[in-house]
């Protein structure tokens, strides 16, 4: 929230008038209000402040700050322009693209790579656990496979918790909530670092050979992010290296573009669904678009899921392309359906819209927990293991208890286990286990009929609905797309056997598989909310563009049904994180108002030549991230009452006093706005006024692309003594922006919204009339509830 110094205006016989008169022979820097920050003075009443805030204060800063979406269009911006070359921009324009073609490469290796680990270890896993299981069930002790599958899944799960703990706790979860904050304008810290990109990569793969109910696809979009934000930048600030390439792509209006690339990249590569991650990133991340954008993000999506297919089809040894992205479903036949069956799939919808609004509000409930009850680390890494015995535990309990023995050759499971059965039959309630959760979803859905008794699937659902529910929240990096297919694949899968037990008649149309897709989708639309990705993407991954009706309808069904409950969990995970991140309306409660409603003041305001002492004390002293530049202030107003000439000659040296100081900033004309940023740039290369002659013909953007994105802090620069107690200036001329967003104080707040939400704002100045500083608006004045 930015603040504005309170001026004190002298009026006849006031106690401020006496008081200037009294100090008017002391230093102009002994004065207490030399500076619009706030007063450390001891002396000073406390129930009249310097400053005012227009709210409470918050219990807790936020650690989020806005991201600088809004191209700073200085004198040094404008000298680069104009040094540019036709040839350069068409340079600059087939960089883009190959950066976009590396960022679907990279992304689709690290897919890979995540997927052959699994898939190896898994199957030594499971292998393993199948020969266990066989030797001692003949002597009758099962105790020896559940420890060793406890086992098993404990010591992945401990080492991918502890980096998650240890090393990097924005690596946890899938990283889809903090990859839309990010495209929305919220800086969330270390999202797109390499070394997030590590634990995540290996987190997944512990997480998932462990057994957690989760799945590897969500945190490839995040991966994508990750990805996209390093090659962009042509250097490392995790490895301190510059490459000295690709400054001109340092900022944060250039990295989002291709951080919307990476994360449509990554859904291409965890579905092979290259249109269903260009629609993802409009709907669910990016929100800003424009038609060169979509083109580039709609080719790094093709270059990946092109890249993974190559790759993992000659991994396999086949022949042919299959392996379009990480979660194969496999090969359909089409998908016929009749038209009174559009009901059904729409009652399924709203049953998928009604489980995961009860799925979101207990997840809520237990990460609120989480976050009071389990702070320290090792308690987050003790609860993963806890939830990595219990499922193994819960496993067991099923395998051994429920007796669903089917003949051999019938199920594409890789370790078909016996236990009770007979000769030449294995259990097909072990067979849901002993698999990973992407097979598994992959059996539900070709499994022929009859493959599964009903209680198997009730009993499955049972367990897995809430396990997934404790799962996703844990110190670990998993997501929630499989764990949610799978669950809506099981009851979909109920349903369609229940159907043709109840009307054997129907078995002629009513198919198990179809409805196990129909409840997938309900599922997964009733968890997170999306319509038009999910639908492309369930579209392009089954290949039956006669079943779009179908899937549309139930995914509709499911968004308006969950909605009316609670919102996606998604949105839910960011709310509870606090971050202000910008909904596409605005809230109801603020349509009636107006700027001066919800602007912060007083601002904080630097003049065009400023003193540098001043500079740094509002860096030290204030949080704020954006200062307006102002000219014209008033002056300070001051009646002679008549006393001697003295008294006259101290009063009006220390009204010349205060309006070289104060006056001069407070209602000043606005001609500009400065970023903390550039600031601390400025000092940091000592740009100073009187020091002109050495830098000015050579400064250019480039001085403050380097420092991107990690700027120095305040407490790391080093200002010498004669710079601070002299009369040293920076000049603020070709530094600040000359040209930044200002709206009327009687500007509706939704008018001021769509500005935010269109523009990308970070700071919108309120002016009066005579363009006057009133106030300054961010991203968090609209949010009722940070």
């Amino acid at each position: 929230m930015s603040r504005r110094v309170r001026l004190v205006h002298l009026d006849e016989d006031s106690d401020e008038d006496n008081n200037i008169r009294r100090s008017a022979s002391g230093p102009p820097g002994s004065h207490p209000t030399d500076f619009n920050i706030p007063l450390t003075d001891d002396s000073s009443d406390p129930a009249d402040p310097a400053f005012r805030t227009a709210r409470p204060p918050k219990k807790e800063p936020s650690q989020y700050e806005s991201l600088d979406y809004d191209v700073c269009e200085n004198v040094l911006w404008r000298r680069d322009q104009t040094k540019i070359e036709p040839k350069f921009t068409v340079r600059k324009d087939f960089a883009r693209w190959v950066i976009s073609f590396q960022i679907g490469v990279c992304t689709a290796l690290v897919a890979c790579c995540i997927n052959i680990a699994i898939e190896e270890v898994s199957r030594v896993k499971y292998g393993f656990l199948k020969q266990q299981v066989d030797r001692n069930v003949i002597h009758g002790d099962l105790s020896i496979p559940y420890l060793y599958w406890a086992l098993t899944n404990l010591v992945p799960v401990v080492i991918g918790s502890t980096l998650v703990a240890y090393v990097e706790p924005v690596a946890a979860g899938s990283g889809i909530p903090q990859v839309k904050c990010y495209l929305n304008g919220v800086k969330v810290p270390r999202i797109v670092r390499i070394k997030t990109l590590a634990v995540k990569a290996v987190g997944v793969a512990t997480s998932v050979i462990g057994g957690l109910a989760g799945g590897k696809e969500g945190p490839m979009i995040h991966s994508g992010a990750v990805i996209a934000a390093g090659i962009s930048q042509g250097k490392s600030t995790t490895f301190r290296r510059d490459l000295k390439v690709l400054q001109y792509f340092r900022d944060d209006h250039e990295k989002r573009d291709f951080v919307v690339g990476g994360a449509a990249a990554g859904v291409a590569a965890a579905f092979g669904a290259p249109i269903g991650g260009t629609l993802f990133s409009l709907e669910e991340a990016a929100s800003f678009w424009n038609q060169a954008l979509i083109w580039r993000t709609f080719f790094a999506s093709i270059i990946s899921s092109f890249t993974l297919n190559i790759i993992l089809s000659a991994y396999h040894g086949l022949s042919s392309f299959r392996y379009r992205g990480l979660f194969n479903l496999g090969e359909f036949e089409p998908l016929p359906f009749d038209y009174f069956e559009l009901p059904i799939f729409m009652l399924m919808g709203v049953v998928g819209g009604c489980s995961g609004a009860l799925w979101n509000a207990v997840n809520r409930r237990l990460n609120m927990f989480r976050a009071h009850a389990i702070r320290p680390r090792w308690a987050k890494v003790l609860e993963a293991a806890f939830v990595a015995v219990i499922g193994a535990t819960f496993a067991c309990l099923m395998a051994y208890t429920i007796n669903d023995c089917r003949p051999l050759g019938n199920d594409p499971t890789e370790h078909p286990v016996q236990l009770f059965c007979q000769d030449n039959e294995y259990n097909a309630a072990a067979a849901l286990w002993f698999q990973t959760p992407e097979a598994t979803v992959k059996a539900l859905f070709h499994d022929p009929p009859g493959s599964h008794q009903l209680l198997t699937l009730i009993v499955f659902v049972a367990i897995y609905y809430p396990l997934s529910c404790v799962t996703y929240g844990l110190s670990v990096s998993l997501g929630i797309f499989i764990p949610t297919l799978l669950i809506g694949a099981a009851w979909g899968r109920l349903t369609g056997t229940l159907i043709i037990m109840g009307f054997p008649a129907s078995s002629a149309f009513v198919s198990p598989g179809k409805y196990a897709l129909i409840g997938a989708a309900a599922q997964l639309g009733g968890v997170v909310r999306m319509t038009l990705s999910l639908s492309v993407i369930i579209l392009e991954t089954t290949g039956n563009i006669g079943f779009i009706l179908p899937i549309i309808l139930t995914l509709m069904a499911a968004k308006w049904s969950g909605d009316y409950f609670n919102e996606g969990i998604y949105d839910s995970q960011i709310r509870m994180s606090r971050v202000p991140m910008l909904p596409w309306h605005v809230e109801p409660e603020f349509q009636q108002l107006s700027a001066r409603s919800i602007m912060a003041q007083p601002v904080v305001c630097v003049r065009v030549e400023e003193k540098v002492q001043y500079l740094l004390d509002i860096l030290k002293n204030t949080t704020h991230n954006g200062f307006p530049v102002v000219e014209d202030g008033d002056d300070v107003s001051v009646r002679d009452s008549g006393d001697d000439d003295d008294d006259d000659d101290d009063v009006h040296k220390t009204l010349g006093y205060y309006r070289s100081v104060i006056g001069s900033r407070v209602n000043g004309r606005v001609i500009g706005l400065i970023l903390r940023s550039q600031l601390v740039v400025i000092l940091k290369r000592s740009f100073y006024q009187e020091s002109s002659r050495f830098w000015e013909s050579t400064v250019n953007i480039e001085a403050f692309r380097d420092e991107y994105p990690r700027y120095p802090a305040v407490g790391d620069l080093h200002v010498s003594e004669d710079k601070l107690s002299g009369d040293f200036t920076v000049n603020m001329s070709i530094f600040m922006n000359p040209s930044p967003h200002s709206v009327e104080e009687g500007t509706s707040v939704p008018r001021l919204f769509q500005l935010f939400r269109a523009l990308g704002l970070r700071h919108l100045i309120v002016v009066s009339v005579e363009n006057r500083v009133r106030g300054i608006i961010t991203r968090k004045d609209f949010l009722k509830h940070l």
